[in-house]
């Protein structure tokens, strides 16, 4: 009998040691939502970045550093997202912290920028995860990084891993089906910065951005009275603001061209309530710009 309780001891003891979950902080909101569904209860996510701040202009406080230092794993957006990625990196590389970077399982796009005199050269655009299929890949790109960290999760890290991407595909059809309604010629998106090449990409729309890549980017007066008159010379119907921008240059726009304020786009993350989650997130950007265009 006694041997019978150490046995009884020593697999309860065996249990909590499998059930200590794998430490992940993420630099993204939208990595940390896919993280969740793959990891499920196998899995601590940590955001570092908040849903409704703008990471173009987040920087590491030493704080985050110290938290970004106790996990085992970070997840990043990469292609340029996050600008003092190399340098967590080399600040954590003794610490054993794994990095797993979305931007190495997807196929980027390049986007046009231009500097101050209004010059452009080709950039990698980093909002990856407009396009549906490229999140399809980092959720398996995640769901093999959890696997190599814990072997012993693999059939859940694989099943949740499926059953997410079921709910993608589903998505991407929803998706289609709501676009059909918006002709070609209506398919332009004013938006306050480039954050949607990937989603004009795979459903055929025609960005003009106020801003560059990055909502730190601020456009000359030339380029806005150049988008003033495109929007008039094209009839476009309204212009998007973002959950994280101030739409006071967007007012001005909307004053001298008739155009109306669509509604707001999450185009840098998640946001809040129905938005907070990717699914939610797609939902709502896919609901307002047919609202708005149609």
């Amino acid at each position: 009998m006694r041997q019978f309780f150490s046995i009884l001891i020593f697999v309860g003891l065996a249990t909590l040691v499998q059930a200590e979950p794998l430490k992940v902080a993420s630099l993204s909101t939208v990595l940390a939502d896919i993280a969740r569904n793959v990891g499920g209860d196998r899995v601590d996510v940590r955001e570092i970045i908040k849903p409704g701040s703008d990471p173009h202009l987040y920087e590491p406080t030493p704080g985050d550093i110290k938290k970004i230092s106790n996990v085992q794993m970070v997840l990043a957006s990469g292609l340029g997202f996050e600008p003092y990625l190399d340098k967590l990196r080399s600040s954590l590389e003794k610490s054993g912290v794994i990095f797993v970077v979305a931007g190495s399982a997807v196929k980027p796009i390049a986007c046009m920028e231009e500097d101050h005199h209004d010059h452009g050269h080709a950039s990698t655009d980093p909002h990856w995860w407009h396009s549906i299929a490229n999140v399809e890949a980092v959720t398996m790109q995640i769901r093999d990084a959890f696997i190599a960290a814990d072997p012993a999760g693999t059939a859940t890290f694989e099943a949740n891993a499926k059953a997410f991407e079921e709910k993608l595909e589903a998505l991407s059809k929803w998706v289609r089906i709501q676009l059909a309604a918006l002709p070609k010629s209506k398919r332009i998106l004013v938006t306050s910065h480039d954050a949607l090449g990937y989603f004009a990409k795979d459903n055929g729309f025609e960005i003009l951005p106020v801003q560059g890549i990055s909502t730190s980017d601020q456009p000359s007066s030339r380029k806005v009275r150049h988008l003033i008159q495109e929007i008039k010379e094209r009839q476009v119907k309204a212009i998007f603001a973002e959950n994280i921008e101030n739409p006071k240059v967007l007012r001005q726009i909307t004053m001298e061209t008739g155009a109306t304020l669509g509604g707001t786009l999450y185009a840098d993350g998640l946001g809040t309530g129905d938005a907070g989650t990717y699914l939610g997130m797609m939902r709502s950007n896919v609901t307002t710009i047919v609202g708005a265009l149609q």
